[in-house]
């Protein structure tokens, strides 16, 4: 063991990195049991789980089946979830991929799946969302720390591990989880930027770059397949991969074009590669109305501002200041910085547009690229000689942050 942990390089970074993400892992765990304990699940996550049990167990077309798979207990099943609008509201946002990823785990009970036995059965129907958010952070950290060194990788950890709004979405507690469509849009952003940045080595662009075009594809898949307008991601890709590498230009497209293959590849499994079905749902899915007047509408704003908070009430204070420094300090603004913050502004537009729709997840899906965006500004800011100023205040409002959300948690009783 000493060993193995030599040669992956487990140092003090990665220790204090793993020691945040069971925080982290152990507020979702309290929700989630605290849930459990309340004998019952939410009629949103039963239509969810039952959907993807029953196209796991040979049912292809993806219809409801009344009585297959039932939750015992819950009388209010069928007449809700056999009405059309009650299904709408659900899969208007979510491909069949999703239902699939989020009833996997519940494969592993080899029982049928009554009130008696909830509090253990009920722990797999939420495994699949604390295992992307688990995933998420993960990700982040890795991707703040390669970018702003350890300084940047802790601070973005901290924000995330601390999230209340990830922290809920992570443990489905009382919302539907989004960390999947999170995980797939922020790796497919990266694993993209990572891959354009081998573009410049002479080797076999496809083959010497496969783990990654995998990678990428299945991050896509995972995106467009949890929430359907995140099929921006595909022209989002190659223009990352044109910008950071102008001068491989046919080798970019290669491997955008062999991502976007398996990402259709992927989705169209999840149909049991039934075209017919596959572009009905693709074209019932993106028939959003947009709403261009949100943008002078200051409630729109404010809504948008407001779940922000909630999801991340340290953002009121560090966004302004990040931005401030952003715009302030031209040494801070290159692409490292500025690729995170376009993102989230660009999903957050998207949220703007979209109030009703796919849109109400996107602030969510945004926070990974805003937290990564303010840990780069305050790394740049930690490497000044104001670093003795900033450092204890960073460091006051961060404990204050976490210390308030382990407080909100430990308040939810069991």
């Amino acid at each position: 063991m000493r060993a193995f942990l030599k040669q992956q390089r487990f140092g003090q970074p990665q220790f204090l990195a793993a020691l945040l993400l069971l925080i982290f892992v152990g507020q979702c765990a309290w929700l989630i049991r605290s849930d459990l304990h309340s004998g019952r699940l939410s009629r949103e996550e039963q239509f969810i789980l039952r959907r993807g049990l029953e196209q796991w167990r040979g049912n292809k077309s993806g219809a409801s089946v009344p009585g297959q798979f039932s939750f015992d207990g819950e009388a209010a099943w069928t007449d809700w979830f056999t009405d059309s609008i009650g299904q709408q509201v659900l899969e208007r946002n979510h491909s069949r991929l999703y239902y699939l990823v989020s009833s996997a785990p519940l494969l592993l009970w080899p029982a049928q799946f009554e009130n008696r036995w909830f509090v253990l059965w009920g722990w797999l129907a939420r495994a699949a969302g604390l295992f992307f958010g688990l995933c998420l952070a993960a990700s982040l950290w890795y991707v703040a720390r390669r970018l702003y060194g350890n300084a940047g990788g802790y601070i973005a950890l901290l924000l995330f591990c601390f999230s209340p709004g990830l922290i809920r979405t992570s443990a489905g507690w009382f919302t539907e989880s989004e960390t999947a469509a999170a995980w797939g849009a922020f790796g497919a952003i990266f694993t993209a930027v990572a891959v354009a940045h081998t573009l410049y080595a002479p080797r076999e662009v496809v083959l010497w770059n496969w783990r990654r075009i995998v990678l990428l594809g299945v991050a896509l898949a995972l995106a467009i397949g949890s929430q359907f307008l995140l099929i921006v991601l595909v022209a989002l890709v190659p223009a990352l991969l044109f910008y950071l590498a102008p001068n491989r230009i046919k080798a970019g497209l290669a491997i955008w074009v062999a991502a976007s293959s398996i990402a259709l590849l992927v989705l169209l499994a999840s149909y049991f590669f039934s075209l017919s079905r596959f572009w009905s749902d693709i074209h019932n899915r993106l028939s959003w109305t947009i709403a261009e007047t949100s943008f002078c509408m200051p409630g729109a704003y404010r809504r948008l501002l407001t779940e922000l908070i909630d999801s991340c009430p340290v953002l009121l204070l560090a966004m302004p200041a990040a931005l401030l420094v952003f715009f302030l300090w031209r040494r801070t603004r290159y692409f490292g910085n500025g690729a995170p913050l376009l993102v989230g502004v660009a999903l957050l537009t998207l949220a703007l547009l979209l109030p009703h729709g796919p849109g109400v997840a996107f602030p969510l899906i945004a926070l990974p690229f805003l937290f990564l965006f303010v840990a780069g500004m305050c790394a740049d800011v930690l490497e000044t000689r104001y670093r003795r100023l900033v450092l204890p205040a960073l460091a006051g409002v961060l404990a204050a942050y976490a210390l308030r959300t382990l407080l909100e948690v430990a308040r939810v009783r069991i």
